[in-house]
């Protein structure tokens, strides 16, 4: 069974930084792109960031490019997104997933397996 677990979230003032990780299993994630999504309250979900199996090509939303870094570690099968900068407009949930190989990876129909997400606020 794969499970993403997200974790790293929580309340920031604008301004600061936030490291989020996921955490895969039941699946050796190092064959696999995968990608960083956020959903904040009444808004459609929006792509944040992709990276490669072996992170040599990174991904980024235009909302988010030059804040946020995208990165992985497949020896401990986990994911990360520093996120720098943060403004208020950041404050959503964000989720990890694993992309189909062969998919683009900004669209989230090319994702296979989703975390539950992690809350991430940003106070003005």
């Amino acid at each position: 069974q794969v499970q993403l677990v997200e974790s790293g979230g929580g309340l920031v003032q604008a301004g600061g930084s936030l490291r989020l990780s996921c955490a895969a299993s039941g699946l050796a994630v190092s064959l696999s792109g995968m990608g960083w999504f956020r959903q904040a309250p009444q808004k459609e979900r929006e792509f944040v960031a992709a990276i490669s199996p072996t992170g040599g090509s990174t991904f980024y939303g235009d909302s988010v490019k030059g804040r946020f870094t995208i990165s992985r570690d497949n020896a401990k099968n986990t994911m990360y997104l520093q996120m720098n900068s943060l403004e208020p407009e950041d404050t959503a949930v964000y989720h990890c997933a694993i992309r189909r190989a062969g998919s683009p990876y900004t669209s989230s129909g090319s994702y296979t397996y989703w975390g539950q997400g992690t809350q991430v606020t940003v106070s003005s």
